[in-house]
């Protein structure tokens, strides 16, 4: 599994031309690498507050030398930012849930070590509670990213700058069908999705405010771009399905080697395989493209889960990786959690995630939606059933069945207990929650 999602940075350079043909083989082949399932890896995103008062801003010189320092760390994860000065661990490959659980565990103390010297410390929140978009970062791929999702609205720069995530990195499964089969997988993870979006919402606050949602970090997404987030239909084998969405998504920029990158509008990668304009496209362009399209599930060889809020607490994320790890790869839970969660189809109504109802009630509502909560005990319930099977030591066990306890077994998520807290006494009443997209929401 690749250590980081941003994608290549550079130029072209002189790579041969591509043709459409050689792109749908491309794509056909490279996203979805099967066999059974052996690895798994997680990305944790954190953003990174003042330690004495997460309402100070963090100066970028502040910043830049904790950065520094944390680059001199020794560590398994890839170290990476995001444009808003967020802190990203991209985990190896790991053979087992519990040598990612180890290694990953053995970095983030490192990492808080170092940023607590700093006096910062991070912190797992799907959004930034306190602060406005502020980039960090100024580099031509992010400038063309700012310059292109402005055109759908203040969403873009809040989720560059603003937002942080759990995401669980999992292989696509075999070429057979049953409960480990990539295509069973792929239908298995967009319904599941919804309920993890439920299960682990936690960013009610934003620029000082309630927003009405338990997600608002899954609200930006659902609002981010019109073509570039959505998952691809799920009625086609998944690597049709998957090489059709990429080719038929608008590009976000054309690279360039000196000045500003070009950021064309409408101009989808099979138009400028046709084109070939603004400068015919070659394979590091395709590979490119595909890091710029952000599905709540994104095909990378392996299944890369995006639609995680980051949790907070030293162990938080462990809970999303060891459940959603037991749930896949687990074959007696991966069939039944499959049955279990089937019937939310119906609820979401044919439409892609994440703008579709189901996914809209899960970020808005959580768990208080009794289908969701439902279905979440169902995925706990066997989650723990299955993770001594997969090797999970008893530490992981508990802090799953702690989890349950504390937010499943009562219809919350972690937006809920947020909501309690007194360190956001100051948060303004909620405000409607916003969005285009589906039922019984308002703009």
């Amino acid at each position: 599994m690749p250590s980081n999602a941003s994608g290549t940075h550079g130029p072209p350079g002189h790579d041969p031309l591509l043709g459409e043909a050689e792109a749908e083989d491309l794509l056909r082949c490279i996203c979805f690498k099967t066999g059974p399932p052996r690895t798994v890896g997680v990305e944790l995103e954190w953003l990174v507050h003042d330690h004495g008062d997460a309402r100070l801003p963090v100066s970028h010189d502040r910043l830049g030398a904790a950065v520094a320092a944390l680059r001199e760390l020794p560590l398994s994860a890839a170290l990476t930012l995001e444009p808003g000065g967020q802190v990203e661990l991209s985990s190896r490959p790991a053979a087992s849930l519990m040598e990612c659980v180890d290694t990953t565990t053995a970095d983030l103390t490192a990492v808080r070590g170092t940023l607590g010297e700093a006096g910062l410390a991070p912190v797992g929140l799907g959004v930034d509670p306190w602060h406005p978009p502020r980039r960090w970062l100024r580099e031509p791929r992010y400038d063309a990213m700012e310059t292109s999702l402005d055109r759908s609205g203040p969403a873009g720069r809040a989720m560059m700058c603003t937002s942080a995530s759990v995401q669980v990195c999992l292989d696509a499964g075999t070429e057979e069908p049953g409960p480990l089969g990539h295509g069973r997988r792929w239908r298995l993870v967009h319904l599941l999705g919804a309920v993890l979006v439920a299960v682990f919402a936690n960013s009610p606050f934003q620029q000082g405010r309630r927003t009405g949602w338990r997600s608002t970090r899954q609200s930006l997404w659902a609002d981010l771009d019109p073509r570039r987030t959505l998952a691809p239909a799920l009625d086609r084998p998944p690597r049709a399905a998957w090489a059709a969405h990429v080719l038929d998504t608008p590009v976000m920029c054309v690279r360039r080697d000196d000045g500003p990158w070009a950021v064309p509008e409408g101009l989808t990668f099979r138009d400028w395989l046709r084109t070939g304009a603004p400068r015919p496209p070659v394979r590091a362009d395709l590979d490119y493209h595909i890091s710029t399209l952000f599905p709540p599930v994104r095909p990378r060889g392996h299944l890369e889960l995006r639609m995680i809020d980051a949790q907070s607490g030293d162990d938080g994320w462990l809970v999303p990786l060891a459940v959603t790890t037991a749930l896949f790869d687990d074959p007696e839970a991966a069939e039944s959690v499959y049955r279990a969660v089937k019937p939310l189809a119906e609820t979401a109504g044919g439409a892609a995630a994440p703008r579709n109802p189901l996914w809209t009630v899960a970020a808005r509502d959580g768990l208080a939606d009794p289908e969701l909560r439902t279905a979440a005990t169902t995925c706990f319930q066997l989650a723990l059933e299955a993770l001594p099977r997969i090797g999970a030591t008893r530490a992981v066990q508990d802090t799953v069945a702690d989890f349950h306890d504390r937010f499943v077994a009562r219809g919350r998520c972690p937006a809920d207990e947020l909501a309690d807290d007194p360190a956001y006494a100051l948060i303004d009443p909620p405000a409607p929650p916003r969005t285009r997209h589906g039922k019984g929401t308002s703009r």
